[in-house]
This record gives C-alpha cells, structure tokens and sequence, in this order.
C-alpha cells in the first residue's frame, strides 16, 4: 500500500489527518525499522507492508468504534505499537496505556512516545492479568490485536473495563474462538454486541473485529494466575 493509496483508505474510514500527522507515522516507522534490528518485533518491514498490514490494519478498529473525544484506551499486548501508537497519532484526545510484558518492548514503545512527542499516553510493564487486578473498571476501551485467544483476553483484561466499556479484540478467522467463548462470556457478565468482518485490502486476507461490552461487575476469582500466553497469528 503506498502512500497515496493509504490516503485514500484513511478518507473511505473518515479519519482526519494532516501533514504532522503523516510525518509522524513516517518517523515512527524509521523508529520501528531501527528498533527491529535490535530487538524482534515485527517480520514485516518493507514501508508499503508496514503501511497496509500494521497502519492501516490498526486504524481499521475505527469500523466499530469512534475514538473521538477523551476516552481512556488499554491495548493489551501492545508489542510494537499497534494499534495503540497508531491510534494516538491519529487521535490526540484519547488517554491510552500501552500494556507488555516484556521490559525491552517497553523501552522501544517509550522511545517512540519521547520521539514523536506523544501526550496522554504511557507504557507500563506489566501482564494484563496484574494490571487488571490493581486497575479495576478504569478503562473505557480494551483493544487486543493478535495477542491471544479469545476466552483468554475475556479472563486476563475484562476486569480494568468500566461497565458498558467495550473490549475489542482484532482477529482473522475466529468463529470456533466465538463460538468456544460462550462459557466465558456467561461467567464474566459480558455480551458480543458486533462482529465486523471484512478484507484487508491488496493482500485480501481475512479480518475480523469482535466487539464485547461487560455489562457487570467481574466476579472476584478472574483474573486467574495465567501461564505464559500463547501469541495469536494474524
């Protein structure tokens, strides 16, 4: 996807942008090729890749949700930034915390947050599972993409979301994931109100947006002690 053709994608998503903007995703693409090669964080580093199956792919969350306004966001798994650098580039207002693990990622991510000069944004090293226990009902946005499956982002992250907050997980194909989350849902008093599928563009592979709105307090046995997580593939 070249730059032109973002343009035109960002225009069919209504999203606004401008010239410090764009300048910005393009420094943030040069911190994350110069990152890459010091610690592993994507395999996908050719600009036209990175702009279609990273940025664009990360501003697709706007299919479901509007982000305008001052809305607190948690992006568990955040790794390399996406979607939560993306989304703050795009959307000054929003208040978000870029969840990890792993401290070297949370190096990286601070260093792109202290270089494009990012405000109403920060990193914490931590697994969602303890965040979510000293964070309760905090956030009004959970956004997961690729991290893991579907009953275990409910378990670990659903805890920190205010009620009537809504977790959105980004997936490619995960209709048994639904359909195996039925017990998890239940239990932790929450409800899928979207699923929102479509095409990535030019490479034409399958996406997925699921929209899941807790409608009660979490019961005090979640989150569990998880071990390590299993990385979910786009």
């Amino acid at each position: 996807m070249d730059k032109e053709e973002f343009l035109q994608k960002l225009t069919e998503l209504n999203i606004k942008y401008d010239d410090e903007i764009l300048a910005k995703l393009d420094e943030f693409y040069n911190l994350l090729i110069e990152w890459n090669e010091k610690i592993n964080l994507t395999t996908i580093i050719e600009k036209k890749e990175v702009y279609l199956k990273h940025f664009y792919d990360s501003l697709t969350l706007t299919k479901v949700v509007n982000l305008n306004g001052n809305i607190k966001l948690c992006d568990v798994g955040s790794g390399a930034g996406f979607p939560g650098i993306v989304l703050k580039i795009f959307f000054k207002d929003l208040d978000i915390v870029l969840v990890d693990s792993l401290q070297k990622r949370i190096n990286y991510l601070n260093n792109v947050i202290e270089k494009l000069n990012l405000k109403k944004i920060k990193a914490v090293h931590s697994r969602m599972e303890n965040y979510s226990l000293l964070h309760e009902e905090e956030v009004d946005i959970i956004t997961a993409r690729a991290v893991a499956n579907m009953s275990t982002l409910l378990e670990i992250s659903i805890k920190s979301l205010k009620i009537n907050g809504n977790l959105i997980l980004m997936k490619a194909n995960c209709q048994e994931e639904i359909v195996n989350s039925t017990k998890a849902l239940q239990e932790l008093n929450c409800k899928i109100i979207k699923i929102e599928k479509f095409i990535l563009p030019k490479e034409n592979s399958n996406r997925t947006l699921i929209v899941v709105k807790k409608e009660n307090k979490t019961p005090r046995k979640y989150p569990r002690k998880m071990d390590k997580i299993k990385k979910d593939p786009l």
